[in-house]
């Protein structure tokens, strides 16, 4: 009986790890954006249902850990594959900020970048572009909706996957290695 078990055990594991690559090759992330390199990507999922790819992209000398943690250029972008209610996201990232314990003198400005939120259809990507200066960008399918230049809320916000506390421990840790 164990041995049936473990089979059944590898046939879905295998079926995961198809389904995974098959999502990524759907993103169709490219290799290099906006000047950076493609350091990692991986499949967000949430009670069994696929949400959405994440790529993150560095600067082509660095892992993508130490771009985070130098505070050097990144981006973010996230390829969706279902349809979403902006309020809902906007009720997650608001609730994993509290935890992350964000500033808040940054709230006007989380305001405004929540307020740039559109309700995402699949296919939809969001764009998430931080270098260090010139602060943050947020760009919806190739154009950008939202600007700041305050690098601390760059950082806040990237914090939502890049961070302890955030969104998906799994996520962030794929992102990161």
């Amino acid at each position: 009986m164990r041995h049936v078990v473990f089979c059944l055990m590898m046939i879905f594991s295998l079926a995961a790890q198809a389904s995974e690559a098959d999502r990524l090759r759907q993103a169709d992330f490219p290799l290099q954006s906006h000047e950076l390199a493609l350091k990692n990507q991986a499949v967000l999922t949430y009670l069994w249902a696929d949400v959405y790819a994440a790529a993150l992209y560095a600067p082509s000398d660095l892992s993508a850990k130490q771009a985070w943690s130098q505070q050097k250029a990144l981006r973010l972008t996230l390829y969706y594959f279902r349809d979403i209610d902006r309020n809902d996201v906007i009720k997650a990232a608001t609730a994993t900020l509290q935890r992350q314990q964000a500033s808040a003198r940054l709230k006007p400005e989380i305001d405004k970048l929540h307020a740039s939120f559109r309700d995402i259809r699949s296919g939809d990507q969001y764009a998430l572009d931080f270098r260090p200066g010139r602060g943050l960008n947020l760009e919806i399918n190739g154009q950008v909706v939202f600007s700041s230049g305050d690098d601390e809320l760059a950082r806040t916000y990237l914090s939502l996957w890049l961070a302890p506390n955030g969104l998906s421990e799994r996520l962030r840790t794929q992102l990161l290695n």
